[in-house]
C-alpha cells in the first residue's frame, strides 16, 4: 500500500495580517516552497514570504484561535503579509517551512 500525501501543519490564518477572520486550514512544505491551503478558497504561497515576528495571541484572539497556539506573522517583499496560528508544538515546523527574515535588513 502506497503512502498518501504528507498532511501538513493544522492552523488557523488570516489575510492581511490584524484584519479579518481566522480561517482554518493546513500548511504544506514541499520541494516547491511552503504554501497555506485554506479549508476554503485558494492556497496562497508562501515561498518569497518571510517570517517577521512569532508571537502568542491576544485574549482577544484566543477566543478565535486556541490560546495555546503562537502567531507567526510572514511579511512579503512587495508588501503584503499573512499571519498563521499554530500549536506550539508545529512552531518549529512551520518555522522551518518558511524561512526568517534576515535580522538588520
Amino acid at each position: 500500500m502506497a503512502a498518501g500525501p504528507v498532511a501538513g501543519i493544522p492552523g488557523m490564518a488570516r489575510l492581511p495580517a490584524g484584519a479579518g477572520r481566522w480561517r482554518p486550514g493546513l500548511l504544506h512544505a514541499g520541494p516547491g516552497g511552503a504554501r497555506w491551503v485554506p479549508s476554503r478558497g485558494e492556497p496562497v504561497a508562501l515561498t518569497e514570504g518571510r517570517a517577521t515576528a512569532v508571537r502568542a495571541p491576544s485574549v482577544k484572539e484566543g477566543l478565535s484561535i486556541n490560546p495555546g497556539s503562537r502567531i507567526v506573522t510572514c511579511a512579503y517583499p512587495g508588501g503584503g503579509s499573512i499571519e498563521i496560528a499554530v500549536m506550539a508544538l508545529d512552531l518549529p515546523e512551520l518555522l522551518e517551512a518558511v524561512p526568517r527574515a534576515e535580522d538588520g535588513s
